[in-house]
């Protein structure tokens, strides 16, 4: 199975949560229809905008997320990227990419697939982002180490992240949570 049939297999079962899913259900048929129409839909060469994924690093057990401040966009964001032909699935591109821009070993992601859908602007080369968002637990003593992608990593309470990181990092905090408190983490 190819990356673009996983996607599609992903987002197919992607259930959004709440009533109307915060407008959910309405990118997740936007990402369908951008994968049917684009065969190279899922990487970063199409023109007309791509998939990628991400995962937020969580500690539950300490109420934190760590969060980058990324190179490029200089804003403090959860891990991920672009897919790459290595990966075989969104989900083991969401945790390559936060294991590789955390430093932390021993990553899990959260279960039950992604956790939000978040479609948004990027400046060129690339186009538009439409971000497959999981949650990865971060284990007992995670230590992070800083990639090349970043100018610094951070660990912020749960409380702190809507103050430093914008709206679509909080939503997806959210979404985590709710997603821990139902699997009593």
């Amino acid at each position: 199975m190819s990356l673009r049939d996983d996607a599609v297999l992903v987002l197919r079962d992607y259930a959004p949560e709440g009533e109307d899913g915060g407008g959910q259900a309405e990118l997740r048929r936007a990402y369908l229809d951008h994968l049917a129409r684009h065969e190279e839909g899922v990487w970063k060469a199409c023109e007309a905008g791509h998939v990628t994924a991400s995962a937020l690093v969580v500690d539950p057990g300490r109420g934190r997320v760590l969060l980058t401040l990324h190179r490029k966009l200089r804003m403090w964001l959860q891990m991920g990227g672009h897919c790459e032909p290595r990966d075989a699935t969104l989900e083991a591109a969401a945790l390559r990419e936060a294991t590789e821009e955390s430093g932390v070993t021993g990553l899990t992601l959260l279960p039950g697939g992604p956790v939000r859908l978040d479609r948004h602007p990027i400046p060129p080369p690339c186009n538009t982002h439409l971000d497959v968002q999981y949650a990865a637990l971060a284990p007992t003593g995670a230590a992070e180490r800083i990639s090349e992608e970043s100018l610094e990593l951070r660990w912020f309470a749960y409380d702190e992240v809507a103050a430093v990181a914008d709206a679509s990092v909080a939503r997806l905090l959210e979404a985590t949570r709710a997603r821990l408190g139902r699997t009593g983490r």
